[in-house]
């Protein structure tokens, strides 16, 4: 032990010394990271509360639902529309039946599909035409430039690996080749739809609109250009489908709804990845989620089709 002279008082580092400024931001981004935890425990709380709520409201709703084309027959405009317009009549039938896949349930995944593909097109035009996107873009992706701590980006950089190209394709011929081992090769056509459609947009969209990327990290770089998201979209995409794929095939409720959501928080971190690692701007990530949704939901529609094709 050292003893030290009369009146010696120890060196403190100031408050505004670089390792104080360290240890503040490390201290601010860990109370960051645990309220964003926190928020998704909420939100997962939320949402389940939501989904209980609608699986006890949806099957009155149905059963009104399954009741109305019997209203509908009985009316005298129906039966005049009938008797003019037989095939359309009997089109519109099916398409609004609830009791068939085909009917109701296709109809609404069709509309979905095409509003999310309406939502992609607007973003478009606004990236084209508004100032106000672009400047909302570089307004976010400088407000996160605080957090950027060295740890930190590290940590994302392991995230952002996961919707990279190698990893993709990993996961989906791992998911290919456990579908075919246990029998379930219907799968495979809608899975590789899915991921090839998306990719497929994605790279054509990339090339046709040829939007600058932000200006780069040190510790990573992209040569592609920046719109939209590919990462974005094949994680919507890919792991989506094999949500869809793994909640199919689960026995209650519960674990529907959490293979649901964690598939979409892991799918929520490697978007944000992107962005917090200035790798793209935050509408290049809506564009890559609204890509790869669509082709999720042509993806879940194959599946079902074909599901129910092999029931009959």
């Amino acid at each position: 032990m050292t003893l030290q002279p009369p009146g010696h008082t120890p060196a403190v580092s100031p408050a505004g010394s670089p390792v104080m400024r360290t240890l503040m931001q490390d201290q601010t981004l860990a109370a960051v990271l645990l309220a964003a935890g926190a928020a998704i425990l909420v939100l997962r709380a939320a949402l389940w509360r939501l989904l209980i709520f609608s699986a006890r409201t949806l099957p009155r709703l149905g059963a009104r639902a399954t009741a109305w084309p019997v209203w509908a027959r009985a009316t005298p405009f129906h039966l005049r529309f009938a008797a003019g317009h037989p095939r359309l009549h009997a089109l519109l039938m099916g398409r609004l039946n609830p009791a068939s896949f085909s009917g109701l349930p296709l109809t609404l995944l069709c509309l979905a599909a095409v509003y999310a593909a309406a939502l992609l097109g607007g973003l478009i035009e606004d990236l084209r035409e508004a100032d106000g996107l672009v400047l909302l873009d570089a307004g976010v992706n400088a407000r996160l430039l605080p957090y950027r701590a060295s740890w930190l980006v590290a940590g994302f950089l392991w995230i952002t690996a996961l919707g990279a190209g190698p990893a993709i394709t990993g996961m989906a011929a791992a998911a290919s080749a456990l579908l075919w081992s246990q029998g379930r090769t219907r799968l495979l056509a809608p899975l590789w739809t899915t991921l090839a459609g998306a990719e497929a947009t994605t790279w054509l969209g990339k090339y046709l609109i040829g939007r600058t990327r932000p200006a780069f990290l040190d510790a990573v770089t992209e040569a592609s250009p920046s719109f939209p998201s590919g990462h974005a979209t094949a994680a919507t995409a890919l792991i989506g489908f094999l949500a869809y794929v793994i909640a199919r095939g689960l026995p209650s409720l519960r674990q529907r709804f959490e293979a649901s959501f964690w598939a979409a928080v892991i799918v929520g971190l490697i978007c944000f990845s992107r962005v917090f690692l200035s790798l793209h701007y935050l509408s290049d990530i809506a564009a890559g989620v609204l890509v790869g949704t669509v082709w999720l939901l042509v993806g879940i529609g194959a599946a079902e089709l074909s599901r129910v094709a092999r029931s009959t």
